[in-house]
């Protein structure tokens, strides 16, 4: 506790202290009134708790976003100030002092903007400590009754005008400023500067978080579950001077082929079971016995990372090498067993937990979010190419009693390039320095230094770094260690997280469904050939990028992420229903129409998903063996797994019966996710 408390006062703006949140007296209300609900857990008590707290935070809340109110109007009157100079210093052609001017009110703003966005952490540590001492969830009712309200000064905190504006016009004049001295460049003519300011990329980054708005690339790179401020350090532990951006180019071109060898084969998948003399819905055995292994490999993988990266890589590399010959071999060993054996070696290979970690830990902070983006990229080309390289594979022959078809060739295909890849991998790839790197205690937010300094160490990235480490919750989240078992981690799983897990694990399910089964269903319903499977896979997984760019663009700036979360979930539900076959005639349309929003909503649903789930994870799940990427990719494998299965069973029923049966559990999964999402939807605020 005292610890706790000394961190928070070293980590305030001192001139400002009486001004935020208070956090030590907040706790102390909840011990008084946690023996109340303790005794009487009656209705009567719980609205005196409910109205008790209301009234606290409703006044904690007001001292904060009135003394923003007064620090914005100090702000705006010296930017007025400073336009009213603007016309005489352009003429007098010395815009130096201006300029600088512009900057000491950016600083200034930044500080402000840093005073905000810690007290918006404070509160929401506030809530889930509330909710976590008491029987009932206060933050439901209290996010229920005054986000929305036209008076709001919970929205003041979170998502205000009066900053934008502040921020909007120091980043217009010192952009004009910059470029030909304010003659002919303006914010609102272009997208991206020709010289972009570090203060004006300090300050939109630091507007951007407060607002939860976001750009095209760190949707991206959320989508692939990469929590960045994963460093309490005020340092990036990452030297620039040591990063190769060689290996990580190799670690993205692993996720690629990753993604290729997965989904290769999923448009012969049936008629290669049936050349082996097992049904064609043995496909989904063959499709999901590559993710039962990958529920195994990304454990051993994850541990083996804390020592190495290079080692397991080139572990999966041989390992996938050997999954995909077996693979291949199967054909003229007519075995149907060495079949499941070359996919689950392939999932014994799967490296995809330390694409992810080696991203986390060892690319630089200002390169992370593209890296992320890069990531996901790899990973959703892999999966429009994988399908499409079947296309190319329509050919029988043999060589050395080897038989080369379009069975056989996705396994050969593979087993060549992961080859090509050990050999790059074992010359090119440099194992990163490991460090034990231990946190500087940094000065205090009311020693800023230079504005210099400043602007090439951002205030927001220093802010963060402290705010992290001050509103963690004394009993459990003081220590940030990493955890060390799967059972600490879960215990470290808010209900918030447990149900967007859950959605994740739907969504996971609903498009393995979509995906495993398309060749047996196109087969049955429309006589579709190989090619025309594979072409239908490649248009779908190639949607992935531009509706990921529509979403960051657009989507998630002008709604709330949990808003397009529950939006996507119902269109995801909508185009489930569309896919079942009911009465009429099953016609092409109807399963490309259907199929088409099913993949999409899907699609939107993962991005806003794990945007929301590295939100509101907890920091200690962004390092070690048990982290988020690993928790999501285990979600997402367990689904695949119980998807291929549910197919697999589905085809001791009569094969008329296989697409409704198949569907009925996505729907009441679906179904269940969005009655989960309503639940916890105030939460995710």
């Amino acid at each position: 506790m005292v610890a706790f408390g000394k961190r928070l006062k070293e980590s305030q703006i001192q001139e400002w202290k009486e001004y935020y949140i208070d956090y030590k007296f907040i706790k102390k209300k909840v011990t008084q009134f946690k023996p109340q609900v303790d005794d009487d857990v009656g209705t009567q008590d719980h609205s005196s708790v409910l109205k008790g707290f209301s009234r606290i935070m409703d006044n904690q809340i007001e001292k904060v976003v009135l003394f923003l109110l007064e620090q914005q109007g100090l702000l705006g009157h010296r930017l007025s100030s400073l336009g009213q100079q603007r016309n005489a210093v352009f003429q007098q052609n010395n815009i130096c002092e201006l300029e600088q001017g512009y900057r000491q009110v950016g600083h200034d703003l930044l500080r402000l903007l840093c005073f905000l966005e810690m007290n918006a952490i404070g509160i929401r540590k506030i809530l889930k400590k509330i909710d976590k001492h008491f029987y009932y969830k206060f933050t439901d009712y209290y996010v229920r009754t005054r986000s929305n309200h036209p008076y709001s000064q919970l929205q003041q905190v979170f998502k205000q005008v009066g900053v934008g504006a502040v921020a909007g016009s120091v980043s217009r004049n010192l952009a004009a400023l910059q470029d030909h001295q304010g003659i002919h460049t303006s914010i609102y003519d272009q997208s991206v500067l020709s010289n972009p300011d570090a203060m004006v990329d300090s300050i939109n980054a630091a507007v951007r978080k407060l607002s939860n708005s976001t750009s095209f690339l760190d949707f991206l790179g959320k989508h692939a579950l990469i929590i960045l401020e994963d460093s309490p350090s005020l340092q990036d532990p990452v030297a620039e001077e040591n990063f190769h951006f060689l290996s990580l180019f190799l670690n993205l071109v692993n996720a690629f082929l990753y993604m290729v060898n997965t989904y290769i084969v999923v448009p012969t998948a049936d008629s290669y079971s049936l050349s082996l003399g097992a049904a064609a819905t043995v496909c989904g055995v063959v499709i999901g016995s590559m993710a039962v292994a990958q529920l195994f490999s990304s454990i051993y993988f994850s541990a083996w990372s804390n020592r190495s990266y290079l080692k397991p890589l080139l572990f999966s590399s041989i390992v996938l090498i050997v999954g995909n010959t077996f693979y291949a071999l199967a054909y003229d060993m007519n075995s149907i067993v060495l079949l499941l054996l070359g996919r689950l070696f392939c999932g014994l290979g799967s490296a995809r937990v330390i694409n992810r970690r080696y991203i986390s830990d060892c690319v630089p902070l200002k390169l992370r979010m593209k890296a992320s983006a890069g990531f996901v990229s790899a990973s959703a080309l892999g999966m429009a190419c994988g399908p499409a390289l079947a296309c190319f594979f329509q050919t029988n022959f043999k060589i050395c009693n080897l038989t080369f078809n379009e069975n056989t060739l996705p396994g050969w295909f593979m087993a060549s390039a992961w080859l090509v890849f050990l050999l790059l991998l074992w010359i090119y790839f440099k194992e990163p320095e490991r460090e034990d790197v231990v946190p500087q205690q940094g000065p205090s937010t009311s020693s800023l230094g230079t504005l210099d300094e400043n602007i090439v160490a951002p205030l927001l990235l220093k802010c963060v770094a402290k705010q992290k480490t001050i509103y963690e919750d004394e009993n459990c989240e003081e220590d940030r260690e990493p955890v060390n078992s799967i059972m600490s981690a879960y215990r470290l799983l808010s209900p918030s997280v447990k149900v967007q897990l859950f959605v994740y694990f739907m969504l996971k399910y609903a498009m393995e469904i979509l995906v495993a089964e398309s060749s047996v269903i196109t087969s049955y319903y429309f006589s579709w050939q190989t090619n025309a499977v594979a072409i239908f896979l490649a248009c779908l997984g190639l949607t992935v990028l531009p509706v990921n760019v529509i979403v960051g663009h657009h989507f998630s700036n002008m709604f709330e992420e949990r808003q397009v979360l529950l939006a996507s979930e119902m269109m995801l539900c909508i185009g489930i229903l569309l896919s079942f076959h009911i009465i009429v005639p099953y016609s092409v349309p109807q399963y490309v129409a259907s199929e088409f929003i099913t993949f999409v909503s899907a699609e939107v649903l993962e991005g806003v998903n794990l945007s929301l789930l590295s939100r509101v994870m907890s920091s200690r799940l962004s390092r070690g063996t048990f982290n988020g990427g690993l928790l999501s990719t285990e979600a997402g494998t367990l689904a695949r797994v119980i998807a291929d299965g549910t197919i697999t069973v589905s085809g001791y029923l009569p094969e008329k019966w296989l697409l409704n049966v198949t569907l009925l559990p996505s729907f009441l999964i679906c179904i269940s996710s969005i009655v989960a999402t309503g639940v916890t939807y105030n939460s995710l605020y």
